[in-house]
């Protein structure tokens, strides 16, 4: 598989260290291993049972109008797709040692780590078969979606964003039964290699109403991500608003706020709560870096 990414030019380089694929509906990382330029390691990113892409109907969501037939797709089979991972370790601040995490599993956080999307695509799958176990019903009509795809969406080409948002939205049946979209925000960026990202936000998007979905961006430094949220929102066609969230008080948990934020709104949603006029507010939100660290390791 190397051999041949690397006669298809798309091997990991020094302008974009990490590459991600989708091959015949799998996800996967092309990383620099500890051996520099020539150690190369292939990642395996398991999909959850809700992520199958089924042949869905027509649908349009937004400004994205999926695709309606198979022969609207391109083959599984010969479909790969780049787009760049952000780094781990975005966060406020400049990147630094902390930063830096061999585990590319997302079992293992420090105490001061900065998250990358491993962690919180580890955290999110736990509590995707939590959900399942304690609410089948609220599990599935909601998406924990993978840092990776949330990028995807924002920065790939327009093909590429609907097949993932496919992916997403649609049941192993072909039905759209997704009413909420969590979704992690990045500010870094696919074009220039210098910004590789410095903080993440949340943004939670309430699809009941199809025709007038609406999306929620929870910011622990309020404004530091509204670009990046507004470029989402945008892709998607929905409507952005502001919502409360408590200030983080250091510059390396805003990923702790995105998973912990995630799971209060899960809790409040499981009670019945939903966003109407106002939204969800998490101005009171207490996040818990070691039970998030024990959630990983366990």
């Amino acid at each position: 598989m190397l051999s041949k990414l690397g006669r298809w030019g798309l091997l990991p380089d020094a302008a974009q260290p990490a590459k991600c694929y989708d091959i015949r509906g799998e996800r996967y990382t092309a990383v620099f291993g500890s051996g520099g330029t020539n150690d190369v390691q292939l990642i395996h990113h398991p999909r959850a049972a809700s992520e199958a892409a089924p042949a869905a109907p027509s649908h349009v969501y937004g400004g994205l109008d999926l695709p309606s037939t198979p022969e609207e797709l391109r083959d599984h089979a010969n479909y790969l797709s780049v787009f760049p991972r952000t780094p781990s370790g975005a966060q406020i601040g400049a990147l630094g040692p902390a930063a830096s995490s061999h585990d590319r599993n997302g079992r293992a956080l420090g105490a001061v780590q900065w998250l990358g999307d491993e962690h919180i695509q580890r955290d999110y799958e736990l509590l995707a078969q939590e959900l399942q176990v304690d609410d089948p019903n609220l599990a599935a009509r909601t998406r924990f979606v993978d840092p990776l795809i949330a990028f995807q969406l924002s920065w790939g080409a327009e093909s590429d964003a609907l097949r993932a948002l496919q992916r997403i939205v649609y049941d192993r049946n072909g039905n759209d039964v997704a009413d909420f979209l969590f979704l992690p925000v990045n500010n870094a960026s696919a074009t220039d290699p210098k910004r590789r990202g410095t903080h993440w936000s949340l943004l939670l998007v309430d699809r009941r109403t199809r025709g007038e979905p609406v999306a929620y961006h929870y910011d622990s430094a309020e404004g530091h991500n509204n670009g990046p949220a507004e470029q989402l929102a945008e892709r998607l066609g929905v409507t952005l608003q502001r919502a409360g969230m408590a200030p983080q008080q250091n510059r390396y948990d805003c990923g702790v706020f995105v998973v912990d934020g995630t799971r209060e709104l899960v809790r409040r949603l499981a009670q019945g709560e939903r966003p109407q006029h106002e939204p969800l507010h998490l101005d009171n939100l207490v996040t818990n870096r070691q039970a998030l660290r024990d959630r990983l390791r366990g």
